[in-house]
């Protein structure tokens, strides 16, 4: 689906597959194949994260023609088997990444989970209970196994995918009391540091569809549910356009607000 100069990312997160879901993700990820050159999954592929569930998915995406990249959530860690989930998905052609990168059609993508916390002031903080260091430290970790792939990036354009909100922004209109558990600003710390093409997340089911890093970098939520909510007539995903590394006018480093279309053409 690309032009000569330009690159076409289907991403949605979210799919929350099911044991019961033969048959129904099908023609969703064909249309997501057929509108892009490659497809991202931001994260809880699975409901309950058992290997019965990803089986099914690995079924699904058999309509994908194109390669996928994609990141677990936290719903795929659910039954205690996320190895399992990822060989059987990978097994089925995806490569998931968690704290690796992967480069497709010359553009580089660094995956990580992420996790919770909470956003500026309203972090937490690794202070008190042996129980609230060992939380904030697991936030630690996923912001510097994201810091260590992204760091590795060589190309021109560059994609952060993730399944964790790293700004607050997207996951505005989520019930204020359950912000600290959408994402966590510790994760926007990387992305500053080592700036991308745009960065993409899902989770926040009822949060919003985009907003910025305080550096400028499109943060797109393509959690399914999000983008059935905010574009009723459009197909749930969202399709991110990049210009062709090497391509007449592409930059030499990642450009924040490049060429980025909301929806399938």
């Amino acid at each position: 689906m690309s032009s000569q100069d330009t690159i076409r990312f289907a991403a949605v997160g979210d799919l929350h597959c099911r044991k019961d879901s033969g048959g129904t993700l099908r023609a969703f990820l064909a249309q997501a194949s057929e509108a892009a050159d490659a497809l991202l999954l931001c994260g809880d592929l699975t409901d309950h994260g058992t290997a019965e569930e990803a089986r099914v998915l690995a079924e699904e995406l058999a309509a994908v023609s194109v390669p996928i990249v994609a990141v677990l959530g936290n719903h795929d860690h659910e039954s205690g088997a996320p190895e399992e989930v990822c060989r059987i998905l990978s097994e089925a052609g995806a490569q998931v990444l968690d704290g690796d990168i992967c480069e497709i059609h010359g553009v580089g993508i660094a995956g990580v989970k992420g996790f919770a916390g909470g956003y500026g002031r309203g972090a937490l903080g690794p202070w008190g209970e042996q129980a609230i260091k060992a939380f904030v430290q697991e936030a630690l970790h996923e912001a510097l196994k994201l810091e260590s792939a992204l760091a590795k990036l060589r190309t021109s354009e560059r994609i952060a995918l993730l399944h964790y909100a790293p700004i607050v922004g997207t996951v505005q209109g989520e019930p204020l009391e359950i912000f600290p558990f959408l994402g966590t600003s510790r994760l926007e710390e990387p992305l500053i540091r080592y700036p991308v093409s745009v960065v993409l997340h899902g989770h926040a089911h009822r949060g919003s569809p985009e907003g910025r890093t305080v550096n400028g970098t499109p943060v797109y939520n393509v959690a399914m549910p999000l983008l059935r909510h905010s574009y009723p007539q459009q197909p749930a995903f969202r399709i991110v356009e990049l210009p062709r590394p090497g391509a007449a006018g592409s930059g030499s480093g990642p450009q924040p607000g490049a060429s980025l279309s909301d929806l399938p053409a």
